[in-house]
């Protein structure tokens, strides 16, 4: 009877969509692999990951689409910890419209946001019926280039980061902790630096690590705006050989991963700290 009483018991349903969305997941992972090691005929080694690490251009384009995801985080947490604080404590009402307007990104196309950067950008900027030029065209030198794409990126990366943070701010009392903060004459950027922030790090890592995600894989904006991205250049190998792009695919699942076990580490495994209770 026990026994039975345990069959019975067992969520059968729940345990075999489970393991079909794992299988799901993990069989193309597993083949990826699986192929990546095959380059050699009759032989498994890793001549795939050695001859894809040894690429100088692997190497380039990597490091800097890491530096573009840096600072597309960087200055994605600068604009959305205050706005979305600001919104949670005092327009609580302009929430529908921020929502709405970070989900755009889902509807309106990358290629769409390229073009229309490239058209507005790529004219200089003159004083209205003069031709007197306050900015030159962004996309005629490397660091204007590099604003555009950062831009893009932060807007690509908007929905994930934004609900991110506002997902973390629910779980902290935001009004409770900026008036202890204000009552010892804390300024709004002390309160935000050292009281907010620090009670939202789980949402922020979590936001980061989509961010970064995106920006390491993004083809469309990398291509058209002419940069010598990651994933322009993984996709162009794609074109002409087999084994490395798979290798680099596989690759990049386990730095996600990595990041993710980061995460864990740094967190704890945890919610947020306990000064939002």
């Amino acid at each position: 009877m026990n026994l039975l009483t345990r069959l019975r018991k067992f969520p059968f349903w729940s345990a075999l969509w489970f393991t079909l969305g794992v299988l799901y997941f993990l069989m193309p992972l597993l083949a990826t692999f699986e192929f990546s090691l095959s380059m050699e005929r009759d032989v498994v080694g890793f001549k795939a990951y050695e001859s894809a690490f040894a690429d100088e251009e692997f190497l380039q384009t990597f490091g800097y689409s890491v530096f573009l995801a840096s600072m597309t985080i960087i200055m994605s947490i600068v604009l959305i910890v205050p706005t979305a604080y600001w919104i949670r404590l005092r327009l609580p009402e302009a929430r529908r419209v921020v929502e709405f307007i970070t989900l755009l990104p889902f509807v309106i196309p990358a290629i769409i946001l390229v073009f229309g950067l490239i058209r507005v950008y790529s004219s200089p900027l003159n004083v209205p019926f003069t031709e007197v030029t306050i900015i030159q065209p962004l996309t005629n030198y490397s660091f204007g280039t590099n604003i555009l794409i950062i831009g893009g990126y932060m807007v690509l990366g908007l929905p994930y980061m934004y609900r991110s943070i506002d997902t973390g701010m629910r779980t902290v009392d935001v009004r409770t902790l900026t008036e202890a903060a204000q009552s010892l004459g804390a300024s709004w950027y002390t309160i935000i630096v050292k009281v907010i922030l620090p009670n939202v790090r789980t949402a922020l890592l979590s936001g980061a690590l989509l961010t970064f995600a995106i920006v390491v894989g993004e083809v469309v904006l990398a291509s058209f705006l002419g940069v010598k991205a990651f994933g322009p250049y993984l996709f162009l190998l794609g074109q002409h050989r087999a084994y490395e792009p798979a290798a680099l695919s596989f690759t990049s699942f386990l730095l996600t991963w990595a990041a993710m076990g980061i995460i864990q580490l740094v967190t704890g495994g945890q919610g947020q700290v306990a000064g939002g209770h």
